[in-house]
């Protein structure tokens, strides 16, 4: 029996059979691939197909011996669905294709899938990209994300669901393209340097203090523009 994300596989409920999800960047798929996973799955008498929150699509009762054959017919990364990383990154159509997009937020978010889908961390994050405050990736309850404003990026922290959900706050505001990317590698590697195992970002935040981040976050740069930080804190103590 695999353990629960070995070869991209979880084990279902009747203990016997297995729910693999192919990964697709920010929930974007060609009529090729969607083509390819149907026909797998016909194959090779899958249960069923499963549209994700993650905006994945999971085959659902696979059996074991047929696992690496179905990987080798997909030809497709396998999504992180489970495990101490960088889980997803959920974005909506932003200025591509959504007439209220202020932000091109699935550009956004296929970049930042590229760097970070998969980043083995000590507890898993949850990011979004959003192209305007309707926040259809669900920016609130994500541990990161970035929400387009018509002056730039929000950058927001600390959002989860499951048993004590919480909603994220806002850190800094009307961020650039090139700011908002650097801020989210900044987040990322404090998290990476100061959560525990199995911790979300709220958590680490709180038990580490919004100044020990804060002072993080500036530690090699500083925004020209202090009208961007959003949360009040104090440079020389404690958080305000």
């Amino acid at each position: 029996m695999l353990k629960d994300g070995e070869k991209g596989a979880i084990l279902q409920r009747d203990k016997e059979n297995y729910a693999i999800a192919p990964h697709l960047p920010c929930g974007i798929i060609t009529p090729e691939k969607l083509r390819k996973i149907a026909d797998v799955a016909e194959k090779y008498d899958v249960a069923a197909l499963k549209v994700t929150g993650a905006a994945r699509i999971a085959m659902v009762g696979v059996k074991e011996n047929e696992i690496d054959d179905i990987w080798d017919e997909l030809g497709t990364e396998k999504g992180a669905a489970i495990g101490l990383c960088v889980r997803s990154v959920k974005a909506c159509p932003g200025t591509t294709f959504c007439k209220k997009g202020m932000q091109d937020s699935l550009g956004m978010g296929l970049y930042l899938d590229e760097e970070y889908h998969g980043m083995e961390l000590p507890g898993k994050i949850k990011m979004a990209v959003s192209g305007c405050v309707h926040q259809c990736a669900e920016n609130c309850i994500k541990d990161l994300s970035l929400l387009g404003k018509k002056n730039g990026w929000d950058l927001m922290i600390g959002g989860n669901g499951g048993a004590k959900p919480r909603l994220a706050i806002t850190i800094l505001k009307n961020l650039t393209d090139e700011e908002a990317k650097y801020y989210v590698d900044r987040v990322l590697k404090f998290f990476k340097e100061y959560s525990k195992k199995n911790e979300r970002m709220s958590k680490t935040i709180d038990r580490e203090g919004l100044n020990t981040f804060m002072e993080f976050l500036f530690e090699f740069r500083e925004l020209e523009d202090d009208d961007k930080i959003v949360v009040e804190w104090d440079k020389d103590g404690s958080a305000a």
